[in-house]
């Protein structure tokens, strides 16, 4: 049995960004119930060197729509990292989902040797469009992701391997 490019890219990023706006929706309910300032979650990191849960959300954003992007041909769109609260988030995740509606399933499928170049200068890097799938577009989508999950987590919020998961 073979897997398409698409269903193998699409339908991933639907599932775990569609979950992490519900596990956002959670946090954003957990700081009211709380008490808690807004920002406290939003600017939480697992460590001072790493980026904060609202760059993470940008990230797994970034990287959805840029490789369902790259994938089909088609011109990634560029979205102002702006959001500084959880319905900025929301908003982001929601027009991340409508452009991931919006690509075509075929051109993702012709995408399998597609030429991808990513990143600029020294840090440019060229693949086809499989390996750039399965070894860095989905490793760095779910990075992100995982990450948000995380921080939320360490700062109390009642998630689990569910939330993370979501329905399919």
């Amino acid at each position: 049995m073979e897997i398409s490019m698409y269903t193998a890219s699409v339908p991933v990023f639907r599932q775990v960004l569609g979950s992490l706006a519900a596990i956002l929706e959670k946090a954003e309910n957990h700081a009211d119930a709380r008490k808690i300032d807004h920002d406290a979650l939003l600017g939480a990191r697992l460590f001072p060197d790493m980026f904060p849960l609202v760059r993470q959300v940008q990230l797994a954003t970034d990287f959805a729509k840029g490789a369902a992007a790259r994938l089909a041909g088609v011109e990634v769109p560029r979205f102002e990292d702006s959001e500084r609260d959880f319905a900025g988030l929301q908003a982001r995740l929601e027009k991340t989902l409508a452009f991931l509606d919006s690509v075509p399933r075929e051109a993702v499928d012709d995408g399998a040797a597609r030429e991808v170049t990513v990143g600029t200068g020294a840090n440019q890097r060229q693949f086809q469009g499989l390996p750039y799938l399965l070894h860095y577009a989905l490793p760095q989508f779910y990075f992100h992701a995982t990450t948000a999950y995380a921080i939320l987590r360490h700062n109390g919020l009642d998630i689990g391997k569910r939330d993370f998961i979501g329905s399919f």
